[in-house]
């Protein structure tokens, strides 16, 4: 698996800027001087270009089976299981009520998922590339600092459960702080060297993920309270459970905002409804067990106060007391669990490297492993000062983030459906902005769809006036119906934008 060089630039660009005694000149011939070092040392140089067909991969040395693999592998982590566990701990459902919503809402997320995971091989683009084909040259902007926003959230949370669990191990005589930084540096050498390294990782990490999964269900398991019930009234009760499921909704969907990114390289005749399969078992079947794991030790909470008292400490110290049973051993697991979120964190501080280079031209030309390096910084940064607070994160931050993911995909689906049916897209034409959408249609839309989502939201800080009127703590409708009110607003001004632009 080698990776074609990418200047990034025309030749004559390239020419140009050798001759330009100006500063722009400067920087840009410096910007390839740099690139080609990158080369050297095997580093990914390429950044939001596009890769041209002939510059793919063959699919001997990238299968179908490394596509479910490589989302299995991403994640099979420690950070689902916390979120599995906000069902019975936060919104106090029995353990059926919250395995339901968690896999049900999950696999909606996961369709959307799919769906764009489907273009990248096709159109060869970036996803946040192939956001200016859905919203516009200016307007997907925003779209990148939303998903921008995303990924270092979730990079975040990782590093919050890995510090967690690796303080827990030691019997807390290490910080948490420690832990974060460990699992950030880790990343970042990962993800400095790019797609090669980044999918050859991803291939085997897994393996001891798996495994100790595993155990943690069959020393873990007999403590599971599968027969608890959910708690409230019954408006209470469907509060909870949409509020849930949405959650579980929109730690899936977010993932569509990279999903693209990690399959650039393959070739462009590969059949769509392969890579849409393989792309939903993989991620199916590493949710469904991580998130029933952690609903199950939250369940157990209510009978073993051992579990509980672990969980008031951290949910990171919670998993580490579901090894207890296996003494020394158990430790070792709930370290190998702990490295595990590195695979997890892998994708978004990758494409927060690559998605940084989409706002402007200057910023294009700051190389994608800067960016990357940023990146880390920033979350790391951002890890160490809200350390104490992962579940406030989980459910005031997944939530509020998958709204704006819920209305994008509504409007791509029907510029992909119903405006592109026939006509298609024209993948060469990425960095020209003269021969991409205007965006005003998408972007009221967009507008629309945030306005029914703040209606709709029930969060801890803020609960919307349609979101009250379900149950004692309202329910988080955000999702459904941010979706909902873009989808019907996009076609009539979307075809008064082609009428009117012709674009």
């Amino acid at each position: 698996m080698v990776l074609a060089p990418d200047d990034g630039l025309p030749i004559s660009e390239n020419a140009e800027a050798a001759n330009n005694p100006s500063w722009t000149g400067k920087v840009k011939s410096w910007y390839k001087r740099f690139e080609r070092q990158l080369v050297a040392y095997n580093l990914e140089a390429r950044g939001i270009q596009r890769v041209e067909p002939d510059e793919r991969h063959d699919l001997r040395s990238l299968g179908y089976t490394q596509i479910a693999v490589l989302w299995f592998s991403i994640n099979l982590a420690a950070n689902n299981i916390t979120l599995g566990m906000l069902g019975p701990a936060v919104f106090y459902l029995g353990f059926l009520d919250s395995c339901l919503c968690a896999v049900l809402g999950m696999l909606v997320g996961c369709v959307s998922v799919a769906y764009v995971a489907t273009f990248g091989p096709k159109s060869g683009n970036r996803t946040m590339i192939f956001a200016r084909y859905i919203m516009g040259w200016w307007p997907s902007k925003l779209v990148v600092v939303l998903n921008l926003i995303v990924l270092l959230g979730y990079a975040l949370i990782d590093c919050v459960v890995a510090g967690q669990i690796l303080s827990a191990v030691s019997g807390n005589s290490m910080s948490v702080v420690v832990g974060i930084i460990i699992v950030a540096v880790i990343t970042w050498g990962i993800t400095t060297f790019g797609y090669q390294i980044f999918h050859y990782y991803e291939r085997f990490a897994w393996i001891p993920q798996l495994v100790v999964f595993c155990l943690l269900a069959g020393v873990a398991g007999p403590n599971f309270n599968i027969y608890s019930i959910s708690e409230g009234d019954a408006a209470t009760v469907a509060g909870s459970r949409l509020s849930f499921f949405g959650l579980n909704l929109a730690a899936a969907i977010t993932y569509s905002g990279g999903a693209a990114d990690y399959l650039a390289y393959y070739p462009e005749h590969t059949p769509r409804w392969k890579i849409f399969t393989a792309t939903m078992v993989g991620l199916t079947l590493s949710f469904t067990f991580a998130f029933v794991l952690g609903i199950g030790l939250a369940s157990g909470m209510l009978t073993n106060t051992a579990w509980e008292e672990a969980y008031s400490v951290s949910q990171g110290a919670l998993i580490v007391e579901g090894y207890k049973p296996l003494g020394s051993f158990g430790s070792f697991c709930g370290v190998i669990v702990a490295l595990g979120l590195v695979a997890n964190l892998i994708p978004p501080t990758y494409s927060s490297g690559i998605d940084a280079q989409v706002l402007g031209q200057m910023a294009a030309m700051v190389p994608r492993a800067v960016w990357n390096t940023v990146g880390v910084v920033i979350y790391t940064v951002c890890a160490l000062a809200g350390r104490g607070h992962l579940a406030e994160i989980f459910t005031n931050f997944l939530a509020l983030m998958g709204y704006w993911v819920s209305i994008w995909i509504a409007i791509t689906l029907e510029e992909h459906f119903i405006f592109r049916r026939k006509r298609g897209f024209n993948w060469a034409n990425w960095n020209e902005q003269s021969k991409l959408p205007i965006g005003i249609a998408a972007l009221v839309a967009f507008l629309v769809g945030w306005v029914g989502a703040i209606l709709c939201m029930a969060q801890v800080w803020y609960i919307g006036p349609i979101a009250k009127l379900v149950g004692e703590f309202g329910a988080d409708m955000g999702n459904y119906v941010g979706f909902a009110w873009a989808a019907v607003v996009f076609p009539p001004l979307r075809m008064w934008e082609l009428k009117k632009f012709g674009r």
